[in-house]
């Protein structure tokens, strides 16, 4: 099998994120990914970056300045929580969360700029829950759209398509492209689940109706049905979108151990997702949910072997 580097950004102060006791989206989950990537030869066939923080300006192409503005004066006071559910900030969060988001502006520069056909950001807090001017799910901002409407802005791509297979919805990411035809969002998850969104006639609104694409599954679901989706339905799509960059919200919480899913899928699934995908377009991978640890790491662990796979191999 031949291989090409595949870009890998992450930072030790993603650990200053900071989440109460018994948090399920837990430094460990980062922690843990990494010194288990260490220990694996696929590490060094990484080219490993270190991410720079996200400049104000690009969070305000997707969110309000009043939400920026929430965010930062909480963090400046000392934290506290964000909403009345389970996501909470501490002093460093602005900081992190900048830096999450920078990830995955510079993995649309290495990408797009030739350095890398794929790129994968191990970043946390995560983003997809994030609306244009709320914060949760534990999620401040939301990553892979910052990065989506700096791709266009900043690199010129007339069209992303964002592929969302964490087994909770991504209402954010839908909230914020929903009237845009630019942007094609399609998202896999669990249904009925949190956030309770993601219904099939959810399909966008205006001029982006039909830019919304939403497949919810049933609990239980596992890898056939999910194959079969991107086989029959998805990678047409995209094929038909003709983006000029993909970025894959990487949730790996429907693993068949994750405590906050209760899918089927197995570590081996996800990076089976990624090759019916990953040849669509220059590619940028952003870490969502996952919340065991060993099962969110070996299951980048194949999806990082996917994304390396030449397009030449079966």
């Amino acid at each position: 099998m031949t291989t090409t580097k595949v870009g890998f950004f992450s930072s030790d102060d993603f650990l200053r994120h900071r989440t109460p006791p018994g948090h399920a989206e837990r430094p460990e989950r980062l922690s843990h990914l990494m010194a288990y990537m260490h220990s694996r030869p696929l590490w060094n066939l990484l080219d490993h970056r270190v991410p720079e923080p996200a400049p104000t300006s690009t969070l305000l192409a997707v969110h309000t300045q009043d939400h920026v503005d929430a965010v930062t004066q909480l963090c400046e006071s000392g934290g506290g929580a964000l909403d009345e559910g389970d996501t909470f900030a501490v002093r460093d969060s602005l900081e992190v969360a900048l830096l999450a988001a920078g990830s995955v502006l510079n993995a649309v520069d290495m990408t797009l700029g030739g350095e890398a056909p794929s790129a994968f950001c191990a970043v946390r807090p995560p983003g997809h829950h994030a609306e244009r001017g709320r914060a949760m799910g534990f999620c401040l901002f939301n990553n892979v759209a910052v990065g989506a409407r700096y791709a266009q802005r900043e690199q010129g791509v007339s069209r992303v398509a964002i592929v969302d297979w964490d087994v909770h919805h991504g209402n954010g990411t839908q909230h914020i492209f929903e009237g845009d035809p630019t942007v094609l969002y399609v998202s896999l998850h669990q249904y009925p689940w949190y956030p309770g969104t993601g219904a099939e006639i959810e399909r966008g609104m205006g001029p982006g109706e039909g830019y919304t694409v939403n497949f919810p599954l049933p609990a239980g679901t596992g890898e056939r049905m999910y194959l079969a989706l991107f086989h029959e339905k998805i990678v047409p799509l995209l094929e038909r979108f003709d983006p000029g960059l993909l970025i894959i919200s990487a949730g790996f919480d429907a693993h068949r151990d994750d405590p906050l899913g209760g899918m089927d899928l197995r570590e081996e699934s996800f990076g089976r997702m990624t090759d019916a995908i990953r040849d669509v377009a220059p590619t940028v991978s952003v870490l969502e949910g996952g919340y065991h640890l060993d099962a969110l790491a070996r299951s980048v662990e194949h999806h990082l072997i996917s994304l390396g796979r030449s397009v030449t191999d079966p």
